[in-house]
């Protein structure tokens, strides 16, 4: 690592409703390796307040060429210990239609068309939301010693979105997609770097060592990262998009649903038939 770790900007994450919102500070800890340190307590809860922060540092490390004249490898953490990302702020999520489409979905996205490789060093606990940011980076470090990685919609009824789910079909084993979708299951740093969730296991020096190893900062020079990346991940890129996901709200209104309903009214019809021919003896 650097001797110096040169700070480039600072960009606030405003306030918003209940959330108190925060900054997102770049910071450059080895040469061409630029550290994005998202801070919003009390756990990085993603609205589209801290989302637009991240994009905004996103544009400046690619666009800014007086001041990042050298592509290089985008890192996220988090400035909070215990959590890289709690996920989402459901109460704020909830009440803005706009914020899949318009926030989540385009930061998703932006990581996945980035035109230099980006790593998520998974300091503490990456939930639902959280860990799903972490999934559209290209590599991830996760912390070997706390921290946990889950995707825990089934414990509390939210079923994932298309959107969200086809990054873990896209990048896991199925079996791994499973114990993640089906089991809620709760990867420790060495469970997940067994699983393919994570890349390497430690901290910042283990993220430059892991840039060194892979030659990163090499990567984006030819101009055709971000171009390889949408082709990798076109058929997540397209739920992701505006059009794709109005489409599958469309779809899980009109067909999810209605078939659930009749599944359902097929379901205890066929009950009652049994119970009155006597067939399902006790």
């Amino acid at each position: 690592m650097a001797a110096t770790t040169k700070t480039h900007f600072t960009i606030p994450i405003p306030k918003l409703g209940n959330n108190p919102g925060g900054s997102v500070v770049c910071t450059e800890p080895a040469p061409a390796v630029y550290l994005l340190t998202i801070t919003s307590p009390p756990d990085n809860r993603l609205t589209v307040a801290s989302c637009g922060a991240i994009l905004d540092a996103l544009d400046l490390i690619e666009f800014d060429s007086s001041r990042f004249p050298q592509k290089g490898v985008v890192v996220t953490t988090s400035g909070i210990p215990k959590f890289y990302s709690n996920g989402l702020d459901l109460e704020l999520a909830l009440s803005d239609p706009s914020f899949l489409p318009e926030s989540l979905y385009k930061l998703f996205a932006r990581f996945l068309t980035y035109p230099m490789p980006t790593i998520a060093l998974l300091n503490g606990h990456a939930f639902a939301g959280g860990l799903m940011l972490a999934m559209h980076h290209d590599y991830r470090v996760m912390n070997p010693s706390k921290g946990f990685a889950c995707v825990n919609e089934l414990d509390f009824g939210v079923p994932l979105k298309p959107a969200m789910s086809a990054i873990f079909r896209l990048k896991l084993a199925p079996q791994v997609y499973r114990s993640v979708a089906l089991e809620a299951n709760r990867f420790s740093g060495p469970t997940s770097l067994e699983a393919g969730i994570a890349d390497a296991l430690g901290g910042l020096d283990d993220v430059i060592k892991l840039v060194d190893t892979k030659r990163l900062t090499t990567k984006g020079k030819t101009g055709i990262y971000g171009i390889m990346k949408a082709e990798m991940y076109r058929e997540s890129l397209a739920l992701l998009s505006p059009e794709g996901h109005a489409k599958q709200e469309k779809r899980e209104r009109e067909v999810i649903a209605k078939g659930e309903d009749d599944r359902r009214e097929r379901g205890e019809k066929r009950v009652k038939e049994l119970n009155v021919a006597g067939k399902a003896k006790l």
